[in-house]
């Protein structure tokens, strides 16, 4: 597990202990140890074992050492899902508003690394060192961003691009030695990362319009997202590959129409739009 103290790499650790009932590993970069203390005692709780290596596994130079610990930790073909959860991203715009608010080349490449092509490279590292069960599952985490346009998300969703074209790749290049690769594209969900790019001061006007953009009333939730992956883990899931499974509950497709009832209801209340008394 490639970021597993937090989100939905936590959710998805502790889902894939229960079912299909694996061991974990997880790398993290040490910044949430109530996390790995939580996650800790819910896998264990299923009777399943976890180990953890702290370690920022976005950066591509540290990579093969990294690998070479979890290879020395749990051996050879001993990998059944590789998940891809790692969050370590600059925002910023590219080329509007004071120069001093453009992304930097080194913010783009930091985020890149991250949040694509270690995905890759996590891959290569796996495979050299023959570190893949048979039937192996390799799986992005992924999001609707690069479907929108968001000022400030604009090297995030390019990374998300670059990331599902990695696996549609790569699910060509492993399918015909049985290996799996997808990407989870999930709706917003309610997490430290999402409150980090929305001011604390206007979180809860964001949440709650958030929760209407769903056609089900609400956000997606973490434990929903790691039920799924489980079933993905599963051999239920094994026919899945080179697919972006869409897991976002129709939140793209119900963007306009939140907005058109937002407008309304502004110029119904009191305050609105001038014009709208009567003629």
């Amino acid at each position: 597990m490639l970021g597993a103290t937090s989100g939905a790499g936590a959710a998805i650790s502790k889902a894939l202990a229960h079912q299909p009932g694996l061991n974990i590993i997880g790398l993290h970069r040490g910044n949430h140890p109530e996390g790995v203390a939580e996650v800790s005692a819910a896998v264990e709780a299923a009777g399943r074992e976890i180990r953890w290596l702290v370690a920022d596994a976005g950066k591509p130079e540290l990579i093969d050492d990294e690998a070479d610990t979890v290879l020395a930790t749990i051996g050879t073909e001993s990998v059944h899902i590789m998940v891809h959860s790692i969050a370590n991203a600059s925002v910023g715009l590219l080329a509007s508003g004071p120069e001093d608010r453009w992304i930097h080349p080194k913010q783009v490449a930091k985020t890149f690394d991250s949040m694509a092509h270690s995905f890759v490279y996590w891959t290569q590292a796996l495979l050299r060192r023959n570190m893949l069960a048979p039937g192996a599952r390799l799986l992005a985490l992924d999001n609707a961003i690069n479907e929108s346009l968001l000022g400030n998300l604009s090297v995030i969703a390019a990374s998300k691009a670059a990331l599902e074209t990695y696996v549609r790749h790569l699910a060509l290049e492993l399918g015909p030695r049985g290996y799996r690769v997808n990407a989870l594209k999930f709706g917003t969900v309610e997490s430290a990362a999402l409150e980090w790019i929305f001011p604390a001061e206007v979180w809860d006007r964001v949440k709650a319009i958030h929760d209407r953009m769903f056609p089900a009333g609400r956000m997606n939730t973490m434990d929903e997202v790691a039920a799924f992956v489980s079933v993905l883990a599963d051999d239920a899931g094994y026919w899945f590959n080179s697919a972006i499974i869409d897991f976002t509950g129709g939140q793209m497709h119900a963007v306009y129409q939140t907005l058109m009832n937002v407008v309304i209801e502004g110029a119904a209340s009191p305050g609105g739009p001038a014009g709208s008394g009567d003629a």
